[in-house]
């Protein structure tokens, strides 16, 4: 028996789990959730942006509050990327801003904490997914701002599943209430003055201890055979539940593994895990985001910033990669795929084990989701393949925008590269900060 099944799941009807397959659904959805909520919404999320979108879901959330003031709303983001302006624009207060503002004028039950994961965000951050609207979990990679939900012309395509199960739900909620909202080292931060991290910072450090040792309760689960659910919680590397979990998913594969990732970068652990596999003969499929699809793309005629070479660093430890498995390509057990629509951008993430296991999660597969932040994840059992025609739905919806890579030469090389980001890479790798750098993305 394979360690997740020591701890039973919950049990799952097939009709209870719908895939939504673009982000213009998952923004409906989204809202008429917010809109039909009767006793409480959770919604915890990297961010939620001061833009069009993320107005109007706050907005949805305070009107929701006023017009039912038992209703339990509570928003949790990551405390150091909430009191930031983006990258490249000047110092100010963030998109606390904004919070601090709608609850001035809304004077509404809606409370937004602030999750300190790390006491530098290049360190680590608060990447917990899932909205909890009553019983229903909506759960997606996704953050809220206007291309997650695609408020305009532009999408970042993640994926997205909506779940009817009371007892998952207030898994989740009470997961949130024990470690987090009940933590003092993690302020609310809708109201002025906002507080500092050296305000925090015992209460922190008493928190993440905790952290690493907690856990989502299936206490209520029972033993049962068919369709089952159940989340877990990753942070930290010794006692990661999550990873631990994405390992054995990659080991015990006894002849199909599909992966979606937007950043080509897996740590050592999952790399060996992969070419064994492969080595095995079982069949391997991953599915990535071109570099042009990563959100830190910058045009070749635009001003370039250093963050902008990160979508070519992923695109040469690919081609590494995929020169190292030449012949697993060539055999049809390695398909690797290639996501590109435009100037849209790609955010998936995911496991399915021989059509029967499936992890829904937000954890990228690279060494920055395995070691530095906080992640969870949903595992469903499903023996019998009940929900395996939507997922195949959803897989062919995504590989509609994809290409198929015949080897190393079908993507560009350094050679290829704008002259800055060949500069940048260069240097990198002389003065030998490369793996570092490889380590944090």
């Amino acid at each position: 028996m394979v360690f997740w099944q020591e701890t039973p799941g919950f049990e799952l009807e097939a009709e209870n789990i719908q895939v939504l397959t673009d982000a213009k659904q998952y923004h409906a959805e989204l809202l008429r959730l917010i809109k039909s909520a009767q006793t409480r919404i959770y919604i915890t999320a990297l961010y939620l942006q001061d833009d069009d979108a993320g107005r109007e879901v706050l907005s949805a959330l305070h009107e929701a509050s006023c017009a039912n003031p038992n209703l339990e709303v509570n928003v949790l983001v990551d405390f150091h990327r909430a009191q930031r302006g983006l990258i490249g624009e000047k110092q100010s207060d963030g998109n606390a801003s904004l919070y601090c503002q709608a609850l001035s004028d809304y004077q509404s039950n809606v409370r937004i904490y602030g999750v300190p994961v790390k006491a530098k965000e290049l360190f680590g951050v608060l990447h917990l997914k899932g909205f909890v609207v009553d019983n229903m979990l909506l759960y997606s990679g996704a953050s809220l701002n206007d291309v997650y939900l695609q408020k305009g012309e532009k999408y970042r395509l993640d994926r997205y599943f909506v779940i009817n199960q009371h007892q998952l739900a207030d898994s989740f909620c009470d997961f949130t209430n024990k470690y987090l909202i009940s933590s003092e080292g993690v302020p609310r931060i809708d109201s002025r003055p906002l507080p500092k991290f050296n305000d925090i910072k015992l209460a922190q450090k008493k928190l993440m201890r905790e952290l690493k040792k907690a856990k989502y309760d299936l206490s209520s689960a029972r033993k049962r055979e068919g369709l089952n659910v159940r989340a877990f919680l990753g942070f930290g590397r010794r006692t990661n539940k999550l990873n631990r979990l994405i390992k054995s998913l990659f080991d015990t594969t006894d002849e199909t593994l599909v992966l979606y990732t937007p950043y080509f970068n897996f740590p050592a652990p999952l790399l060996r895990s992969l070419r064994r596999l492969l080595k095995q003969g079982k069949e391997v499929t991953i599915i990535v985001g071109d570099k042009t699809a990563n959100d830190f793309y910058i045009c070749p005629e635009q001003p370039f910033s250093r963050i902008g070479a990160l979508p070519y660093l992923y695109e040469t430890i690919l081609q590494k990669f995929l020169k190292s498995q030449k012949r697993h390509i060539s055999s049809g057990r390695l398909k690797v795929y290639l996501w590109k629509d435009g100037a849209n951008s790609f955010h998936l993430k995911g496991i399915s084990k021989d059509n029967h296991t499936h992890l829904l999660s937000g954890h990228n597969l690279n060494p920055r989701a395995w070691g530095l932040d906080i992640e969870n994840g949903i595992l469903i059992e499903d023996p019998q393949q009940d929900i395996l025609p939507r997922l195949e739905e959803e897989k062919q919806t995504i590989l509609a925008n994809c290409r198929l890579l015949s080897g190393p030469d079908d993507i560009e090389s350094l050679g290829d590269y704008p002259l800055p980001v060949k500069k940048l890479l260069g240097q990198a790798k002389r003065v030998k900060v490369d793996f570092i750098i490889k380590k944090f993305i």
